[in-house]
């Protein structure tokens, strides 16, 4: 057992202590990975990776961040056995997105990481732990100092990467330990479809508080489409309606991006009135002044869509980020050091090329994966994404680099 990659905190020995104390009783067979890291996936015919280094050196590069992103943002929780993916932000220890985020990578990095199972385990325990008042298989957002809930609401896109990470933990180690994983991941996934999905018209609810009589109803955040995870949930439910999801929120997508953004191809953090004439939000709508601007939250719609395309080649996905991967090469003069943490629809910088954020540089990587045309482009801005420092950034940048880091060098795989 590698001690070695342990977060260094001051919790240090109790962490490690308990750490192994798990991994003994699980026993080692409990930890044998089924699809371990590198798993050098083939993804959909005429995607690239980067090609200046070869497989290896890709690798190694994402091993070498995981390592410290683990050590930074995986800390133990307030009861045994228990780990949460710190938020660093004073006032909150955790939001159930960073829970969504961590889980879905320990489930990828396994094999590599002698320690995953314990480590999901740990996240997954802590996640249920801390369930929404609406259901205990969605999570409560966020945790404030002594693991107590800020508040018992849910928050859409933290369940649906958790109920991912709990397919991809049956695809991993199977279902038949103390975790029945892949029921756990039914039984999420049937509560957000209950809660978080409009009934009527197949969008993303803000959160598991909305309903037919509330404002926002149908209103939604532009980067809770996730339409390899709705594939991913159909392939398991079998329902059909995780599909009307994914029909209705591309055509929307579609709408949005031809109506509001036809040059840059763009969609704002937040789209209001679904059900009559879909619009960008205004400003100040539910979090800043760029609320209908491409700003903290779509920055991952690019990252989102693009996958779909890696791993199940939907065309409405290249058809949606070729316009962005066109129009982020050209205002850029094709050098990633211009690209900026904000633009409005219309593709200007909002805050000064100056102001920038790998949250908005690492899904433009994973955009630029859907075609060889941008193969000079890809080389380049992956090295500017890999260039920069754990310390340089925040739990929300490093851990969004970290997920898009292991989609490009080909280690994302596809449920089934």
């Amino acid at each position: 057992m590698n001690l070695t990659t342990l977060p260094l905190t001051p919790n240090y020995v109790r962490y490690s202590l308990m750490l192994f104390s798990i991994f003994v009783l699980n026993g080692l067979h409990a930890q044998v990975a089924l699809r371990p890291f590198p798993q050098h996936s083939r993804y959909t015919a005429g995607t690239i990776r980067p090609n200046h280094l070869n497989q290896q050196q890709l690798d190694k590069q994402v091993t070498t961040f995981y390592d410290q992103w683990k050590r930074r943002y995986i800390k133990p929780g307030c009861d045994k056995d228990q780990f949460y993916v710190w938020f660093e932000k004073p006032g909150k220890e955790c939001v159930s997105e960073g829970q969504g985020y961590g889980m879905v990578i320990t489930a990828l990095m396994a094999g590599y990481d002698k320690q995953a199972k314990t480590v999901y385990d740990g996240l997954y325990n802590y996640y249920k732990a801390h369930p929404a008042k609406a259901s205990p298989y969605l999570m409560a957002w966020a945790q404030l100092k002594n693991c107590k809930n800020h508040d018992k609401d849910a928050a859409t896109d933290g369940d649906m990467d958790i109920a991912y990470s709990l397919l991809l933990a049956d695809k991993q180690w199977g279902s038949k330990g103390h975790i029945n994983y892949l029921q756990e991941a039914k039984n999420a996934m049937a509560a957000i479809m209950r809660y978080e999905i409009n009934p009527k018209t197949y969008s993303v609810l803000l959160s598991d508080g909305s309903d037919g009589d509330s404002e926002d109803y149908y209103d939604m955040r532009a980067s809770d489409f996730m339409p390899a995870n709705f594939k991913a949930f159909e392939g398991a439910s079998k329902t059909g309606k995780w599909q009307k999801a994914i029909d209705n929120n591309y055509r929307l997508f579609s709408y949005m991006q031809k109506t509001y953004s036809p040059d840059a191809g763009l969609v704002p953090d937040f789209i209001r009135g679904i059900n009559a004439q879909a619009r960008p939000a205004q400003a100040n709508y539910m979090e800043s002044k760029y609320d209908s601007y491409y700003n903290y939250n779509a920055c991952r719609v690019p990252w989102r869509i693009a996958t779909d395309y890696l791993l199940y080649g939907d065309k409405r996905a290249k058809a949606f980020v070729t316009p962005i991967n066109r129009w982020i090469r050209q205002t850029t003069d094709g050098n990633p050091d211009n690209i900026s943490a904000g633009y409005t629809l219309e593709g200007n910088d909002i805050k000064g090329r100056y102001f920038e954020a790998l949250s908005f540089i690492a899904p433009f990587v994973v955009s630029a994966t859907v075609d060889q045309s941008n193969q000079q482009w890809l080389n380049k801005v992956w090295d500017y994404l890999i260039a920069f420092k754990l310390k340089d950034y925040d739990y929300y940048d490093n851990t969004i680099k970290m997920l898009d880091m292991i989609i490009v060098s080909g280690n994302y795989w596809k449920v089934e």
